[in-house]
């Protein structure tokens, strides 16, 4: 019980959602972007990522690349928070020495308990970002999708999600492997942190794609049959938006790690330096 409480997974955890906030605000427009070309079918969103960005830039407003921010960044937070937790958590409860399968089965029970807990944040988040729906804030989009699709709006796409929790299992994997290697080595620095983290980021959404456009299509209220029916006609349509997704996770990932090591390392060596003044 006191490995699950500890003062050393909490940092982890706050560390881990601290990053991923900074990560996300900076390449924002490139998630707002991905998710566009994902679930809209529009002849409009064609063309190359930069392209695409000055596109609805100029048609729509430069606020339309930061639709929905807030609530991404609250859910992303919650989210993050849950996921570094258990993780490092379920680390700590372990006897056994760290290996990559370990890392990726702990990776996987982490994923599938931050999608039960935070899968409808991320439904309102996915539909506030499309045109059609006009959600004050991340609250009243849960109220309201409750009210009107009750709990099988709430966890639509959880299905897709659940066997998307492979993303993070598989990027944690690589990225504590590859970190092992470079402490091993005597290597481990910031520059590292940022190749490795991009580098585990950029296998893990290669590998995983087709079912985060899947998911992003259900969350958007897309039918199921309907969608079955795209694929079937269109079947590099499930690869659509890779570039920017590419880009935005890789680059979002890589900082995300920088921060949360640096702050990792800050938190602790304060907590160490303290703890031998006391004694």
């Amino acid at each position: 019980m006191t490995s699950l409480l500890s003062y050393e997974t909490l940092v982890h955890a706050i560390a881990g959602a601290t990053g991923s906030v900074v990560g996300m605000t900076i390449f924002y427009p490139l998630d707002t972007l991905r998710s566009r070309i994902q679930v809209e079918d529009s002849k409009k969103l064609q063309g190359s990522t930069l392209e695409l960005l000055i596109k609805l830039a100029n048609e729509e407003g430069i606020e339309s690349l930061y639709r929905g921010l807030s609530p991404v960044l609250q859910s992303l937070s919650v989210s993050n928070f849950v996921y570094f937790y258990s993780f490092h958590a379920l680390r700590k409860l372990s006897s056994q020495p760290t290996s990559a399968l370990r890392d990726l089965l702990f990776g996987l029970i982490a994923g599938s308990i931050n999608v039960i807990l935070t899968s409808p944040l991320w439904v309102v988040n996915t539909r506030m970002k499309l045109e059609k729906n006009n959600y004050k804030n991340l609250f009243e989009g849960l109220l309201e999708l409750a009210r009107t699709e009750g709990a099988k709006g709430l966890w639509s796409g959880t299905v897709p999600s659940l066997l998307l929790v492979s993303n993070p299992a598989i990027q944690f994997m690589v990225y504590e492997s590859l970190k092992r290697k470079f402490m091993s080595q005597g290597s481990f620095h910031t520059y590292t942190s940022f190749l490795i983290g991009a580098t585990a980021k950029a296998v893990a959404t290669t590998l995983t794609y087709p079912l985060q456009v899947i998911q992003s299509r259900l969350r958007a209220g897309t039918n199921l049959k309907t969608m079955v029916k795209d694929i079937k006609s269109k079947p590099f349509s499930i690869f659509r938006g890779l570039e920017a997704k590419l880009l935005q996770t890789v680059m979002t990932a890589a900082l995300m790690f920088i921060v949360y090591e640096k702050l990792v390392i800050l938190v602790l060596t304060i907590m160490r330096v303290r703890m031998k003044k006391i004694h």
